[in-house]
């Protein structure tokens, strides 16, 4: 019987039951309890949610914060119990429940690490997406990959390369879209290798990829220090990407300055997103890439190019992930340095995991790990009591955490990182 091309679920099973979720939103709740009782912190926590250019202003909210803590301790332990039944219900723990408890503890969080200070939230969100973009466009590249079932391990290279690319090709044609164009093709490069090896040799895709990633970071700490900082004004010097405002959505308060007020790769990755999953569930191309992760042989058998299409599948994710990188030079920084991705690589793979090889809910992986990077530098700068270590290692924990505490059994497309060998 053939498969409809909107069948989202190929590649991923139900996850069986398991008190992991609540343990985790347990751990959360005590941890939550342990600030209430032990950690209290005089003063109020204000909460600034409008900028100047919004409609209209909306109000600060301002809270006591160990009143704030205490409140929130008790909403979470109600939903850890609430999700602790489910699961001794035989049912699994929702994603809206997770959701709303993570929101709710980041609050009493806030209200803790902030007292005395005012946290500003707009800032907060808006530098997230910011933040989270190169993971969006990483974390995509690898469902594209792993979808067609080729591991996509060199993500980072992928991304290193496009910021090397993109800084010096926007450099020399004094352009940001040349960058761009340019960073995408290095993205493409690296992924051209990867299949070379891995799909025509049958090389380990996990080893493959590892080697290219540290190989990107030799050819480009190579080229940076022999090259690039001889001659920084003509090869390390691009321009970047300018903040856009769309006319009446960016003047929504808290949600216009947040999605609105953003430079152009913030919406090519809103657009990415949507592209990617609509071509992956509701085309015939998905199909087929989804079926030769799935069931290559099968696929081999109705004559679909599985090679093939496992190529193509990887360029087009490795032009996605070069895209990602020229943030670092476009947007972020305009200038590249040696090994700037700082392994963000590595956390879109994480994205990848998290969201089940989904596009939108590894997307929103991404940005959970994006908030975490911000969240980070913002506590720091308001003075947060939290050591600064524990602020940079903070993103790498979320990761950790999410990973082994929320995703559950789902298992990736059965072919993916299996070569096929034709006959």
């Amino acid at each position: 019987m053939p498969v409809p091309a909107n069948v989202e679920g190929a590649g991923t099973v139900e996850a069986p039951v398991t008190w992991k979720a609540a343990v985790m939103l347990g751990v959360v709740s005590l941890a939550m309890a342990y600030l209430a009782l032990f950690e209290q912190r005089d003063g109020e926590t204000t909460f600034r949610l409008a900028t100047a250019n919004d409609f209209f202003e909306l109000p600060e909210v301002t809270v006591s914060a160990n009143a704030a803590v205490g409140v929130v301790t008790l909403a979470l332990i109600a939903m850890t119990a609430f999700a602790a039944y489910l699961t001794y219900r035989g049912r699994q723990t929702s994603l809206w429940l997770v959701g709303v408890f993570s929101v709710v503890a980041m609050i009493g969080f806030l209200a803790w690490a902030a007292a005395g200070e005012t946290v500003p939230v707009v800032g907060l969100l808006a530098g997230s997406i910011t933040l989270a973009v190169p993971l969006v466009f990483g974390a995509l590249g690898g469902v594209l990959g792993e979808r067609a079932g080729v591991v996509n391990i060199a993500i980072d290279g992928q991304l290193l390369f496009g910021a090397f690319a993109g800084a010096m090709f926007g450099t020399l044609l004094a352009s940001t879209w040349g960058g761009l164009v340019a960073a995408m093709l290095a993205g493409a490069v690296v992924a051209l290798l990867l299949g070379f090896f891995a799909i025509t040799y049958y090389v380990q895709q996990v080893i493959v990829g590892v080697v290219l990633n540290v190989l990107i970071i030799g050819v480009t700490s190579f080229l940076f220090s022999q090259v690039m900082a001889e001659n920084p004004d003509t090869l390390n010097s691009p321009p970047h990407f300018s903040r856009i405002t769309i006319p009446l959505l960016g003047d929504i308060p808290l949600v216009g300055p947040v999605l609105f007020r953003q430079t152009i790769l913030v919406y090519l990755m809103y657009v990415a997103v949507a592209v990617v999953y609509f071509a992956l569930f509701r085309t015939k191309w998905g199909l087929r890439v989804r079926a030769v992760g799935e069931h290559p042989k099968a696929a081999d058998t109705v004559g679909i190019k599985v090679n093939r299409t496992r190529y193509t599948t990887l360029l087009i994710a490795g032009m996605v992930a070069g895209a990602g990188g020229a943030t670092y030079t476009l947007v972020s920084v305009p200038q590249f340095g040696r090994e700037m991705t700082g392994g963000a690589g590595y956390i879109a793979l994480a994205a990848v995991i998290f969201g089940r090889w989904h596009p939108i809910r590894a997307t929103l992986a991404a940005l959970l790990f994006g908030f975490a990077t911000n969240l980070s530098g913002v506590l720091s700068v308001l003075g947060s009591p939290v050591p600064s270590q524990f602020m940079l290692m903070l993103p790498y924990v979320v990761t950790v955490v999410a990973v082994a505490g929320l995703v559950g059994h789902s298992r990736p497309p059965a072919a993916d990182g299996i070569p096929y060998r034709k006959g």
